[in-house]
């Protein structure tokens, strides 16, 4: 059967950090929404997502498809559900579409909302569903988990330095090729997941769950609370607390990190904070993109929502619940606003536009860093997210 992850008319909840990518290539647990479906099924996926991203993320039809919604996690009874499913029917709960599984000639009608003449099927099943930003670091501990059991079963850890300090052993698994050394491990609080590659270093306290992904680390010194998820080829030190990395991205320094979701190649400069909670323990009210205003999340503890390629200088602080564009750049003294829309230069004292051809120009060279190239798409992905933000930089 050929699957298909869609993104439904919440992907602009999500925002920003559904401008560069579908909402199925979110990480949250250890792996992406994607990789867990297709590790759940055993086939690979392709997606239905905005036009301008599709040169990077296209989709690929068959004479018969499974339509599944990008932003939910698979679970047993779900994909069974999923599968029982006949040509021409959609899988609904709550009014949402959960799946469809359509014939070629009928993808056109379900690209453009035209569902009324599908036959609905109600899902009994339970699972979560990634409506926004912060949905990702408090569902966090229960989707690690979960990729850790999918991830792990039946296998076994490479072998655990005897210089560390670790309690809940059985809850530590290490791929091949990772490290750690003469670090604290309190694993009885939840799993603690190193990927192939990663390390360790000296000196960490480290409170799962943890996912640290392949060829990412932790530096000397750094205080982990889970529940955390580190991405691939990330850098990451200071104190961190319930958050998610996607990847590619550095919080090397000290500095705190707490409830807060960090995109794809950012950078936060040393000593960079983010307050999580309100000085009068209010409820946090963040940007959204739809509602064009700040709308209430329902946590007491939000702190930083951040878009791809966007960085922040030594010593910057973030407000609580604040939300940064793609391809921003945050500096000087005192704290910025806690709506920094994309493309923008600057800090409390002000902001200017922070030009295509330099976003370019920084994208390449952090890219190649990782042996990336740029390529035309990468540039015109950013050259459609900076059209569609314009509105918001009144300079």
């Amino acid at each position: 059967m050929n699957y298909i992850l869609f993104d439904d008319n919440n992907r602009n909840n999500l925002l920003p950090l559904t401008f560069t990518r579908p909402v199925a290539e979110i990480r949250i647990g250890i792996l992406k929404i994607s990789e867990k479906w297709e590790k759940r099924l055993g086939e690979k996926i392709s997606f239905l997502t905005q036009d301008y991203l599709t040169c990077k993320y296209p989709m690929v039809p068959a004479t018969e498809n499974i339509l599944v919604n990008g932003a939910i996690l698979p679970l047993t009874g779900l994909i069974a559900e999923i599968h029982s499913l006949k040509t021409g029917q959609l899988l609904k709960k709550n009014n949402v579409i959960v799946a469809a599984r359509l014939a070629e000639y009928q993808l056109n009608e379900f690209k453009s909302g035209n569902t009324n003449k599908f036959e609905s099927i109600n899902s009994t099943s339970e699972f979560i569903k990634v409506e926004y930003p912060w949905d990702i670091f408090f569902h966090n501990e229960a989707a690690l988990k979960e990729d850790f059991q999918l991830l792990t079963q039946g296998r076994v850890s490479a072998p655990i330095s005897s210089t560390n300090s670790i309690v809940g052993v059985e809850n530590v698994f290490l791929e091949v090729g990772a490290s750690i050394e003469f670090s604290i491990i309190n694993a009885t609080t939840g799993p603690v997941y190193v990927g192939h590659g990663a390390e360790i270093m000296e000196g960490c306290l480290i409170r799962g769950p943890l996912a640290l992904c392949g060829h990412s680390s932790l530096k000397m010194g750094a205080k982990i609370y889970g529940a955390v998820t580190i991405g691939p080829h990330s850098k990451v030190g200071g104190e961190v607390n319930n958050s998610v990395i996607f990847g590619y991205s550095n919080k090397a320094h000290d500095g705190f990190l707490g409830n807060s979701v960090i995109g794809e190649w950012c950078n936060l400069g040393a000593d960079t904070n983010n307050s999580n909670l309100k000085n009068n323990y209010a409820e946090v009210r963040v940007w959204n993109y739809v509602q064009d205003h700040f709308i209430k999340t329902g946590l007491q503890f939000c702190g930083l929502i951040m878009g791809d390629h966007s960085k922040s200088a030594i010593n910057t602080m973030f407000n609580t619940g604040t939300v940064v564009g793609v391809s921003s750049n945050i500096f000087g003294a005192g704290f910025p606003r806690n709506f920094i829309p994309s493309f923008s230069w600057g800090g409390a004292e002000g902001f200017s536009i922070f030009t295509l051809n330099k976003a370019y120009e920084v994208a390449e060279l952090i890219m190649k860093r990782r042996g990336i190239i740029i390529d035309d798409c990468d540039r015109q992905i950013l050259k459609t997210v900076f059209e569609q933000t314009e509105k918001y930089r009144h300079f």
